[in-house]
């Protein structure tokens, strides 16, 4: 103001003051106002992690009748403590009842084995052996032995049936109802008929019989006995097991051989964990899992010739690659590296349906080799039928593990058999003569291919794909040797389904990604509409608009581009920061249009929107859906691919979404834990904060099934361990980092974030934290516990991303 000039009329300066006040008025209240909504939102951390029955009731655990005239499945519109078995009838689907005990009592068990005609099935139910007959719609008592009867089947003679009792097998007879054991298989050693004694025994047994002459003679009369029953009369065969274990105990078809695994268990090592919290007051070490590096089990196959009467062993030392030796020996030239014959690992044989012929799989311990093979059952050889061979690991959908899970049998011709192979670098389902070898793959694309069945008439592959994309599933229908794939289903997200016994009928369990399974009823055709059988999201659930997540892609360091779903703020509400969310597992898929498994997160993620974040859920290398290149992208690596896809992310957010590169968050459970900590020790540069739940610290201090196939073994391949365990990186650590941890984690221990606390206290780190759980496993049970936790998570990310911008 120039104090020369003459001061205005005071009403006119006292009105414009007052405009000029009410203007600044408003506009610090539109301020204001945007300000207040932007950090306001609907949901909070104490509903959306309180007890998920406020979400309402979702149907799971789908079934049929035998006659395919009802659905059943486990539901609660009771809001009973747990879920209940409920069922829709065909002839009503309007109504859901909840299924008396009796009526349940007298279900027929999901388990079991169909004739060839599919009128009857026998089961096994409450230790009884059952037997169901479709046409009167009712099941008879075959036999009641108070005992632990198994794994009933029809064998090609239908009047018979084999069932396993007591690590044995036996042979029921449907007409007369005899019961006959086929094979002597016992535990233990077999004992010796001529006991030793001992110096001092034997002298006193001779003495004793020199002195007692009708103890003598009645000894010697009993020897006499039995020396001449020896000659007249052969003993029964017995294979005794010694101190190893029976399992997969079965009968071929045509009952002429018995089958089975024997199983020797390693003594390793198995590590405890500290229950603080008991219930008797006293600290309780609970039994947990060895660690990496554990010897392993030996796995036998034994064919039990009952012609013969004898048992002999299959022979895996002629396997094509069975001396190989893994490339990354070649990082340790220092290190003799011998050829020798690999141990592995053979599954139970699948029989022809007439039971001449067998194949099985065998895995390499190290599991970079997968044999499929014919058995020779009267000398036990073994013929190698397709090798999959794999520099990281041996896996993928229907592929399987170590001890069985694979998709594979016989085609109804007897010479052709089915498998899944990742070949061609996606699991897809592939036929081969056995004769000729000739092999030919039936499904083929960038997609994966999950739980292929053959129709009851042998005539066609029943399979869902993820052909349309890689986030969806759906159902088709496909001729039995290849050809047109009909796509029954049309719902976008995901089609799990379950066909009825006739398979006219598909019950399916649907969810999008915003959207809970609810139960559908849809014929097995392709233009037929499906119609939903339950709507159980409760009223309170409903009321929240649930985003649906933006399905994106980004490009990352090397080109590929990673998929992700997006959860985007309005313009008014958008803060400028984000937050990264890193799926646990590592070989699971997140970035789909289904509802997640991880339904709390997702939920978070919409209150974290609310509040102005933009969140980004990444499907980084060593997801599962996307092949075998995919998942393999983190072996001997782990932190490597999967952690560079995530400031990859974080880049793809500040190009594209304008998000302020200072204030990214990061935060995910297990592996996801695992890598937020790879993020805050080794990319402080992108990640601000970051939230590390029931996390990994050190690889070497992990299980061994899951850990050995990716890094190898820590004794074998150091490197892969030194560089993929965030305790070695720990002195990286700059910015915010919150530890959570369940103490009664036994799947990842509590010793994981004690070891890593030490190191960074002896770092001299302070921008860190330690939440712990007393009463927490890994995955957590009690709503509090999960209301503290992410409470601490949005504090952490409120408190460091956005408090210092307002």
């Amino acid at each position: 103001m120039n104090i020369n000039q003459p001061l205005r009329n005071p009403s006119t300066y006292l009105t414009s003051k007052f405009q000029i006040d009410k203007i600044l008025f408003f506009i610090i209240w539109i301020f204001l106002a945007q300000a207040t909504f932007a950090q306001q939102s609907e949901l909070s951390v104490e509903k959306i992690m309180q007890d998920p029955q406020w979400m309402g009731t979702f149907p799971s655990e789908i079934s049929w009748s035998e006659d395919g005239k009802t659905i059943y499945f486990n539901y609660n519109l009771q809001k009973d403590p747990s879920d209940s078995l409920y069922k829709i009838s065909l002839n009503n689907l309007t109504k859901i009842e909840k299924v008396p005990f009796r009526e349940q009592n007298n279900l027929t068990s999901q388990t079991g084995d169909y004739n060839k005609a599919r009128s009857q099935k026998v089961f096994v139910k409450d230790g009884d052996l059952m037997l169901y007959n479709l046409k009167s719609n009712t099941s008879r008592l075959l036999l009641n032995l108070d005992a632990d009867l198994d794994d009933p089947k029809f064998l090609n003679d239908e009047s018979l049936i084999s069932l396993t009792l007591n690590d044995n097998v036996f042979l029921y007879n449907l007409k007369n109802g005899s019961l006959d054991k086929l094979t002597d298989i016992k535990a233990g050693e077999k004992e010796e008929k001529d006991k030793k004694f001992s110096k001092k025994d034997e002298w006193l047994k001779q003495d004793n019989l020199s002195l007692l002459q009708v103890v003598k003679e009645r000894l010697d009369k009993k020897e006499a006995s039995e020396e001449y029953q020896n000659k007249t009369k052969k003993d029964p065969f017995t294979f005794y097991t010694g101190k190893r274990f029976v399992s997969n105990l079965q009968l071929s078809p045509d009952a002429k051989y018995v089958t089975f695994n024997l199983i020797t268990r390693a003594e390793n090592e198995r590590t405890k964990v500290p229950n603080y919290v008991d219930a008797l007051g006293y600290t309780v070490n609970l039994p947990a899992r060895s660690k990496v590096g554990e010897e392993p089990s030996k796995v036998e196959l034994a064919i039990y010739n009952l012609k013969k009467d004898t048992v002999f062993m299959a022979n895996t030392q002629n396997l094509p690659g069975i001396t190989d030796l893994p490339d990354y020996t070649k990082d340790y030239p220092d290190k003799t590296w011998e050829k020798a014959i690999r141990e592995v690992i053979p599954s139970r044989p699948y029989f022809s349906d007439n039971g001449e012929e067998a194949i099985l799989e065998l895995r390499s311990r190290d599991n970079k080799d997968r044999w499929i093979t014919l058995l020779d059952l009267e000398t036990g050889g073994l013929k190698s039928l397709d090798r999959q061979r794999d520099e990281a690991w041996i896996n993928g959908p229907g592929i399987g593990y170590s001890f069985g899970g694979a998709t594979l049998g016989w085609l109804p011709d007897n010479k052709h058999i089915y498998f899944q192979s990742e070949e061609t670098g996606y699991s897809h389902l592939y036929i081969l003569n056995v004769n000729s070898g000739d092999k030919k793959a039936l499904t083929h694309g960038e997609f994966e291919v999950f739980d292929p069945k053959l129709s009851n008439d042998k005539k066609h592959w029943f399979l869902t794909t993820s052909e349309v994309h890689p986030g969806e599933r759906h159902f088709y229908k496909m001729p039995v040797m290849g050809g047109n794939m009909e796509k029954l289903t049309q719902m976008t997200g995901n089609n799990d389904i379950y066909l009825s016994p006739d398979e006219k009928q598909m019950a399916i369990l649907y969810s999008y990604s915003n959207k809970p399974w609810e139960l559908y009823l849809k014929k097995t055709s392709v233009n037929s509409k499906a119609e939903q059988l339950t709507s159980g999201q409760s009223g309170e659930f409903k009321a929240y608009n649930w985003r649906d997540p933006g399905m994106v892609e980004f490009q990352a360091e090397d080109g590929t581009m990673v998929p992700a779903r997006l959860y985007k703020p309005t313009a008014n509400a958008k803060n400028g920061a984000a937050v990264i969310f890193v799926h646990g597992a590592g070989y699971l898929q997140n970035a789909h249009k289904w509802w997640s498994s991880y339904f709390r997160e997702y939920m978070f993620h919409n209150l974290l929107t609310d509040l102005g974040y933009t969140v980004l859920d990444v499907d980084y290398r060593g997801s599962a859906g996307y092949g075998r290149d995919w998942r393999t992208s983190i072996y001997r690596h782990m932190g490597g691919k999967d952690l560079s896809d995530q400031v990859d992310g974080a880049k793809y957010l500040v190009a594209e979404h304008g998000i302020d590169g200072e204030n990214i968050g990061i935060y995910g459970g297990s592996y996801g834990g695992f890598i937020t900590l790879m993020a805050l020790f080794n990319e402080a540069d992108t990640f601000k904060s970051g939230s590390a739940i029931r996390s990994v610290t050190d690889w070497a201090h992990y299980n061994h099934g899951y850990t050995s196939n990716i890094l190898n073994e820590p004794v074998n391949d150091p490197i892969a361990y030194r560089r993929s365990s965030p305790i070695y990186f720990a002195e990286g650590l700059k910015g915010n980092l919150l530890i959570l941890h369940g103490m009664v984690d036994v799947n990842v221990h509590f010793q994981d974030v004690v070891r890593l606390s030490q190191r960074l206290i002896e770092l001299g780190k302070e921008n860190w934290e330690l939440a712990v759980y007393p009463v927490e496993d890994h995955g957590f049970v009690e709503p509090s516990s999960w209301t503290d936790e992410y409470k601490r998570i949005l504090k952490l990310f409120n408190d460091t991303l956005i408090e210092q911008n307002n």
